[in-house]
């Protein structure tokens, strides 16, 4: 059975339409969806004395947490292989290590509670640059969370030919039968501008051309892979954070590389991935470079017992 797809819950309207996505987006793949919720209750359960049989607050939050997720999922699509579990940790730690037997992680734009900082804070900029799965970040106007635009938004960094991120694209240009834009952004430095009216946009015309190089390779290798997919290849100026959230505008799901960078401060991601996290105006999926091969379908590279439901333990 390959991976599921782990989506967070914390009983937020963000949380509730990251989920919905997760439904459509496991049916799409047909993949099993696991549902997770970071409460830190169950590490104290047993503690109380016996003779207290009023269930803790925070345990009848997460029950309801879950029983409202689990019965959403249900309306939203009752085909979906689903199982939920509360897990007794915070949420940076539960998803991290849900990501480690994931073939991608969801999460909600923002939160409630332990989750309020989602994406702007600590939780989300840990998840987003050290998971070792796909996460992908459900945002963005009604349109491009129904899916109605048809397109794939793909922005090509320097990443070589056949990227995780490229692959990860063209895979879900597939399942949907839809266009993928493939997008290189390119910049001419000023001082490379020429007065000379002869050489009047050479400097630009050298840059795009590279531009449309970089992007050609690239996506050579994947495309012979995917015949079917129609590709719309683009080279436009402009930094990539805002040509990429500009032309979010008009994509389903915008697909982005990012090669993680160790600092003192630990794990970073670079400028596009944070901007656009940011910015986008439809769900971003951060496919990291390089990746382990357990994405939608494939098999994981080291062999785990999932127990979907059941106990952590059961999973290590």
């Amino acid at each position: 059975m390959p991976p599921p797809l782990v989506v967070g819950v914390d009983g937020s309207d963000a949380g509730f339409l990251a989920l919905d996505w997760a439904v459509d987006e496991a049916a799409l793949h047909e993949l099993p969806l696991r549902l997770v919720h970071a409460s830190r209750w169950e590490r104290y359960e047993g503690r109380a004395p016996s003779l207290i049989l009023k269930r803790p607050a925070e345990q009848v939050l997460a029950d309801d947490i879950v029983g409202a997720a689990v019965e959403r999922a249900v309306l939203r699509n009752g085909d979906v292989d689903l199982s939920v579990q509360v897990l007794g940790d915070d949420p940076e730690t539960v998803l991290l290590r849900e990501a480690d037997h994931a073939s991608a992680l969801i999460l909600g734009s923002r939160g409630r509670g332990a989750f309020t900082a989602l994406l702007l804070g600590s939780v989300g900029w840990a998840v987003a640059s050290r998971a070792r799965c796909p996460v992908i970040v459900v945002r963005g106007d009604g349109a491009g969370l129904a899916g109605t635009h048809d397109r794939i938004l793909l922005g090509i960094g320097d990443s070589p030919q056949g990227s995780e991120a490229v692959r990860f694209a063209f895979r879900e240009a597939a399942a949907r039968g839809c266009t993928l834009d493939a997008v290189r952004a390119w910049r001419c430095p000023a001082h490379e501008s020429a007065d000379h009216p002869l050489l009047a946009g050479a400097p630009e015309r050298d840059h795009e051309e590279r531009a449309s190089d970089v992007l050609n390779e690239a996506l050579r290798e994947t495309a012979g892979e995917f015949p079917a997919v129609r590709v719309q290849r683009a080279t436009v100026e402009g930094p990539a954070h805002e040509v990429l959230a500009r032309r979010s505008a008009t994509a389903d799901l915008l697909v982005i590389g990012a090669r993680r960078r160790q600092t003192h401060l630990g794990f970073r991601l670079g400028r596009v991935a944070h901007a656009t996290l940011h910015l986008a105006e439809c769900p971003v999926a951060v496919v990291p470079q390089p990746i382990r091969s357990a994405v939608y379908g494939s098999a994981p590279s080291r062999k785990v017992g999932l127990g979907f439901g059941g106990s952590e333990a059961a999973r290590k």
